[in-house]
């Protein structure tokens, strides 16, 4: 058994992706992946997803756990939670429909940052690493515009990222400063 249907093996599974495609298509407004995509791209792109739905509060990702997939939410709302050094889950995001999660772990194979809970009843299209690989191979120009996507998004993210890391460490030296 893959290891993606080991943890999606809770939910229920709609089968591929190809008659969400007019969903996810309205979705490119608001999904960084997809937005230099064509209604053709996106179509193309769904015959390789698989979709799932999620109850209220079902995990379908588990902080720790090995991943190779990734998900875009194409309904609902998804929050992701990330224990702190005392083992607590700390809320880090609420994902809406066009967000995607997992990105990472799909690509490195290392284990899951976070886990992410499904807030109410939840539709969710999972690309893994087997059907990237796949377009690449079979689709290579589209293979090349997800990669290329992906990229862009993860860059974008560690940019922020490294925004927020210097505005604490500013903060926390200011606060350094004003106390000697």
């Amino acid at each position: 058994m893959a290891l993606h249907n080991q943890q999606l093996e809770n939910l229920e599974a709609l089968g591929d992706a190809s008659r969400f495609a007019e969903q996810m298509r309205a979705l490119i407004p608001k999904c960084p992946l997809l937005e230099n995509f064509s209604a053709a791209e996106v179509q193309l792109l769904a015959q390789f997803m698989q979709v799932y739905r999620a109850e209220p509060r079902a995990e379908v990702i588990r902080e720790g756990e090995g991943g190779d997939f990734m998900l875009m939410v194409l309904e609902g709302c998804v929050e992701v939670h990330k224990r702190d050094r005392w083992n607590t889950p700390q809320l880090l995001a609420s994902v809406d429909p066009g967000r995607t999660l997992g990105e990472m772990s799909m690509i490195d194979g290392q284990p899951r940052f976070a886990t992410c809970l499904a807030v109410e009843a939840t539709t969710i299209a999972v690309l893994d690493r087997e059907s990237l690989a796949r377009i690449i191979v079979e689709q290579p120009l589209l293979g090349a515009k997800v990669l290329m996507e992906l990229v862009l998004m993860l860059s974008q993210r560690l940019r922020a990222t490294s925004e927020r890391l210097l505005g604490l460490i500013d903060d926390q030296t200011h606060s350094t400063i004003n106390v000697l």
